[in-house]
């Protein structure tokens, strides 16, 4: 057997060779010591290698490898350059073929192949990097690791840092699921990602990168969605294979779906779940006599939180699962989504109201959080079980609330840990005086004198609580400050409110635990609850529909989005809000928003009124652009509450 260290290739070996082709005018012996090292992975994963090799960073001299590929591309024939990429790629696939393991030590032979930019262009015909792919994906996370750590370390007196090539890496990748999924040209044949073992292994590659970037934050993580695979799901065949674990899904690397694929991908879930009781319904009917297809409540206007809370403890979870339809008590009317939507508007703004005392807002963030209670017994949190309910019963039926939570709550949702970052969002004042005493350059213990406690004043009363054990005897000092503002943050979201949150994720839970809801970051959550701030009234412009005899080119429809266009952004949110209740946008942006504009009678001194609940806005055919425009600033900054209809 021809001994490895014989048939290795570094830079000094190509330097030496080339300058003898140079003189003989003959290339072949470069040429074959090229195909013999990267002929064989074993054989090229001794090529390149560090000198002083410090056991911890890449074993592979990467700029000596980038400068042969230099040599390789300006001294030889592209005909050489494609013949050394199809040896490598038989090396590849022989040892793809034999399952052999990747061991550290082979790596080093994958870092090589990775440091020629043609190597590894998606665009070009003779492509690496599928089986580059293949051979990653097929690798133990442990080697995924060490493999991507090599690759984003950078060279030595380089400009390119971690960063930049995390980002080129994850390029890389991205750019061969486009090309598999929409072509290189028109003429190409476009193939289902969900029978490309390229796009499946450049997902999977795809995913040690999101891994890692979890740890160090190099991008953010919208930088991991894929136009091409979301333009290309098949969430008919996505979720069966996500629930039956029969084959690849996407939803496996919900890290690739934008907050719009994975929205649909949710409703479509909870449009088979409503059509599944639907029928369950109408069977039992036979059996049972007459069963409710629809989750009905009725409702009283001036009860809505009790008669609420009555009716859906009533409920079974299939009942809950059913399409949600609301009557309000003595008011006539089918509930098409209009009512449903007016309801939910109602009984949030109630549970908020701080009457009721279960949410306090903070005055700077003007975000809402639990209100601890001490006294409270887990028995009557029923009404933080209602608010969790509610939530759920939202998500599962498509519909937005206009809610001001931190990402905190979401975050506690998803079961990820919270701390200081997320309590300076939700209290920026007490995050700044957190801060203060981690930098606080005086004695700690003499300056505060304070002992692990928290004293908490809820409903006029002033609990003092220990952040740990014995808290009361450990005093506040500057070696163990860190670990105070630690234990108060968690104190502050967690413990505090254990019990009021633990009966919120119960109710939530009931309708959003094994379902898609799983696939969103708590991030993505906020926005299909909530919605989005993002804010684009041209997309809005051209999705709108006019009633009423109006068009889009109608002079006062014309007039009223060259005011709108002009609005700043907080006037942009008022009217938002005035029209549909909302200030925010649907997922995927405002075009997703059904929104209406309808004639409401000639000129007239009357202000623009709208329908909250089915996202209509109602305009008088004003004179002149002028008084539409003082018109609809008046209705817009004096509206409160949800609309004026």
């Amino acid at each position: 057997m021809t001994n490895k260290s014989h048939v290795y290739i570094n830079y000094d070996i190509v330097q030496t060779l080339r300058s003898k082709c140079e003189e003989t005018n003959d290339w072949s012996s470069l040429v074959n010591r090229l195909f013999l090292a990267f002929g064989n992975i074993h054989f090229l994963s001794h090529s390149f290698l560090q000198k002083k090799p410090n056991g911890l960073g890449c074993p592979v001299e990467k700029q000596q490898v980038q400068q042969t590929f230099e040599i390789i591309k300006t001294q030889l024939s592209q005909e050489v350059l494609i013949q050394l990429v199809g040896i490598a790629q038989e090396a590849l696939r022989y040892s793809v073929s034999n399952n052999e393991e990747i061991t550290p030590e082979l790596l080093s032979s994958i870092v090589i192949l990775f440091q020629c930019s043609q190597f590894i262009d998606a665009q070009w015909q003779h492509t690496l990097l599928p089986d580059l792919c293949e051979v990653i994906a097929s690798m133990s996370h442990t080697m995924q690791d060490s493999l991507v750590k090599y690759l984003i370390e950078p060279v030595l007196n380089s400009e390119q840092s971690s960063e930049a090539l995390f980002i080129s890496l994850l390029d890389t990748f991205h750019q061969l699921i486009r090309i598999r999924l929409v072509g290189r040209s028109p003429k190409d044949k476009k193939v289902s990602p969900y029978q490309d073992s390229p796009v499946i292994n450049a997902t999977k590659c795809i995913a040690i990168l999101y891994r890692l970037n979890e740890q160090q934050n190099f991008v953010s993580y919208t930088s991991f969605y894929n136009d091409a695979i979301n333009d290309n799901l098949e969430i008919k065949i996505d979720i069966p294979n996500y629930k039956e674990r029969k084959g690849f899904s996407f939803c496996d690397f919900p890290f690739v779906l934008s907050p719009t694929a994975k929205a649909d991908i949710l409703k479509v879930e909870s449009v088979f779940q409503m059509r599944h009781e639907l029928q369950d319904a109408f069977f039992r009917a036979l059996f049972e006599g007459v069963n409710s297809p629809y989750l009905v409540l009725g409702i009283r206007r001036d009860h809505i939180v009790s008669d609420t809370l009555h009716q859906l403890e009533q409920k079974t979870i299939h009942d809950l699962k059913k399409q949600l339809r609301v009557q309000f008590v003595g008011e006539e009317g089918v509930d098409e989504g209009g009512v449903q939507k007016e309801f939910f508007q109602l009984v949030i703004r109630e549970l908020f109201d701080p009457k009721y005392g279960m949410f306090k807002m903070n005055e700077e963030s003007r975000l809402y959080w639990f209100t601890p209670n001490p006294a409270q017994d887990r028995d009557s949190t029923a009404e933080f079980r209602l608010a969790g309910l509610l939530l759920g019963l939202a998500v599962y039926n498509s519909v937005i609330l206009d809610l001001h939570l931190p990402l905190a709550l979401y975050k506690k949702l998803m079961g990820i840990e919270v701390g200081i970052p997320e309590l300076k969002q939700l209290d920026p004042q007490l995050g700044r005086n957190l801060e203060k005493l981690l930098t606080f350059q005086g004695d700690v213990q003499a300056e505060f004198d304070q002992p692990f406690q928290v004293d908490l004043e809820s409903f006029g009363q002033i609990y003092t609580s220990d952040l740990k054990p014995m808290g009361s005897n450990i005093h506040l000092t500057n070696d163990n400050r860190h670990e105070f503002v630690d234990l108060y943050a968690k104190f502050v979201l967690n413990q505090s409110i254990q019990k009021e949150f633990e009966a919120f994720r119960e109710g939530f839970e009931l309708l959003c635990q094994d379902n898609a809801i799983n696939i969103f970051r708590p991030e993505e959550i906020e926005q299909l609850i909530c919605g989005s701030s993002d804010l684009d009234f041209e997309a809005l412009e051209r999705s709108t529909v006019y009633d009423g005899g109006w068009t889009k080119d109608s002079s006062i429809i014309r007039h009223f989005w060259e005011i709108v266009h002009e609005f700043t952004y907080e006037e942009k949110k008022k009217l938002l809000f005035f029209a549909t209740g909302s200030d925010r946008a649907p997922i995927g942006g405002l075009s997703k928003l059904q929104f209406v504009i309808a004639k409401n009678g000639p000129d007239s001194d009357r202000l623009p009124t709208s329908h909250t609940c089915y996202n209509v806005l109602l305009l008088c055919e004003y004179n002149s652009k002028e008084k539409l425009r003082e018109r609809l600033l008046t209705s817009i900054s004096n509206a409160e509450g949800f609309g004026m209809i």
